[in-house]
């Protein structure tokens, strides 16, 4: 255990996911090293680092803080962050949170409806639904999640690829092939999602971005243009709160 706080701030930066930052006397020192690296932003000052204790690579410059940071910042000095890739684990409460700290202003809907929702894949009508969820989420396109029942199966295959979201749980994927082409990783579901967003369990949901077409109520919705976007034609995707 290295930090473990029930102090942290919250930083939300334009273009940046959260970050906690902990109170230096709530971070356990002995574990930490000092750093010859230091960096500079243009908003908060020059940070310096440390790296853990004997943890090889891994640790290495695993933490920061703001020693000296700008009036703007001040609340920042006194307070070290840690990258999150580079601890094992982290708990809010007792619940166990990953990919990145979750931003208190970012909102993720599941709402169900009848409306009539078709996946168009490879030129093949590959899933139609009148019982899917629609989910908003701050930031993204709309998503369709559609029940198994609805999709045809015999298209797709489960995929080893696993991504994680802060707000929704751990995916699981499908890869199709239609007609000859390949569309890996091209649906997800969340077969366990946690508590917050209960709705979309065991849907699968393809990337709007990476689809023929997709029609709700007959009509096709406007193309996404997200960071996924042509995704399988590059790669495989491969109160206070108590704060540890």
């Amino acid at each position: 255990m290295i930090a473990d706080s029930t102090n942290v701030l919250v930083i939300l930066e334009s273009k940046h996911v959260p970050v906690y930052y902990f109170p230096r006397s709530d971070v356990d020192q002995s574990t930490l090293e000092p750093s010859e690296l230091t960096t500079f932003c243009p908003f908060k000052g020059e940070a310096s680092y440390w790296s853990v204790a004997g943890d090889g690579n891994l640790g290495e410059n695993a933490v920061w803080s703001y020693l000296d940071p700008f009036e703007e910042v001040l609340p920042l000095k006194g307070y070290m962050a840690f990258y999150w890739n580079k601890a094992d684990h982290w708990y809010e409460e007792d619940e166990k949170i990953f990919v990145h700290p979750r931003d208190p202003h970012k909102r993720v809907d599941a709402v169900p409806s009848r409306r009539p929702v078709e996946i168009v894949l490879g030129g093949e009508k590959v899933a139609r639904s009148e019982d899917a969820v629609f989910v908003f989420e701050t930031g993204m396109p709309t998503r369709y999640y559609l029940p198994a029942s609805d999709v045809r199966m015999a298209l797709l295959t489960k995929s080893p690829s696993s991504t994680r979201c802060p707000y929704k749980g751990v995916a699981e994927y499908w890869s199709a092939e239609i007609n000859g082409t390949r569309f890996d990783d091209i649906v997800w579901s969340y077969p366990d999602p946690i508590a917050e967003c209960p709705k979309i369990k065991g849907l699968l949901c393809f990337y709007n971005e990476n689809v023929d077409e997709i029609l709700v109520d007959g009509a096709p919705i406007d193309r996404a243009e997200t960071k996924w976007s042509n995704r399988y034609f590059k790669e495989t995707v491969d109160g206070p709160e108590h704060i540890v």
